[in-house]
C-alpha cells in the first residue's frame, strides 16, 4: 500500500509542476517546501510568460526580452533570485516598470542591466536612466492599478452602506425602545386598581 502511495506521488509530481510551469520553461522543486526554480533562460522568449507564484528562483537571462509588462512580476512574493542579463532591453517608458520593480527587489541586479536601444542610450545602465532619458511617460500606472481602484471603490461603497444601515438600525431600535417604555407605562395606567377585600 505504501509503495502504491509513493508511486502515485512520483507520477503526480510532474503533472502538478506542469500546471504551474509555463510551457517554454522548465521547473523543478527546491528544498524549501512549495518553492520552485523556474528556468526560462536561453529559450528565445520575446515576452515574459505567465509565471508561477511559487517561484523562488527565476531565470530569464539570454532571451530576446525588450521589456517586462507592467504587473508581470508583482505576484512573485516568494522570489529570492532573479536573472535578467543578456536581453536586448529597449529603454523607453515600457522599461520604467522593470526599473522601479528592481529598485525595490535588488539594486545590484538593476545595476547589471543595460539598454540595447534606442541608439543614444545603448549600454547605459537601467539604474542610471532618468526622466529625460525616457521622454514623456504619460501612462505610468500599471493596468492592474485599475483593478485595485474598482475593488477599493466597491469596498468603500460597501462600508458606507453598512454604516448607513447600522445608523438606521440604531435609530429604529431607539424608537422601538421608546415605544416599548411608553407603551408599558400606558398599559400600567389602564389596569384598574382593585381594592383588597378583607
Amino acid at each position: 500500500m505504501e509503495l502504491l502511495a509513493a508511486l502515485g506521488c512520483v507520477l503526480l509530481l510532474p503533472a502538478a509542476l506542469g500546471q504551474d510551469c509555463p510551457s517554454p520553461c522548465r521547473c523543478r522543486s527546491l528544498p524549501e517546501p512549495g518553492a520552485l526554480l523556474v528556468d526560462c533562460g536561453s529559450r528565445g522568449l520575446r515576452s515574459v510568460p505567465a509565471l508561477p507564484r511559487r517561484a523562488r528562483s527565476l531565470l530569464l537571462h539570454n532571451n530576446s526580452l525588450s521589456s517586462v509588462p507592467a504587473g508581470a512580476l508583482d505576484g512573485l512574493g516568494h522570489l529570492r533570485d532573479l536573472r535578467l542579463g543578456d536581453n536586448p532591453w529597449h529603454c523607453d517608458c515600457r522599461i520604467l516598470y522593470l526599473k522601479l520593480w528592481l529598485q525595490d527587489f535588488s539594486a545590484p541586479a538593476l545595476a547589471r542591466l543595460r539598454c540595447a536601444s534606442p541608439a543614444h542610450l545603448r549600454t547605459k545602465a537601467l539604474a542610471q536612466l532618468t526622466g529625460n532619458d525616457l521622454g514623456a511617460c504619460t501612462r505610468l500606472p500599471p493596468t492592474q492599478c485599475l483593478q485595485f481602484f474598482w475593488r477599493d471603490l466597491l469596498l468603500i461603497a460597501g462600508a458606507v452602506i453598512t454604516l448607513l444601515l447600522a445608523a438606521w438600525a440604531l435609530k429604529f431600535s431607539k424608537k422601538l425602545v421608546c415605544q416599548l417604555i411608553l407603551g408599558g407605562r400606558r398599559l400600567r395606567r389602564s389596569i384598574p386598581k382593585t381594592r383588597k377585600t378583607q
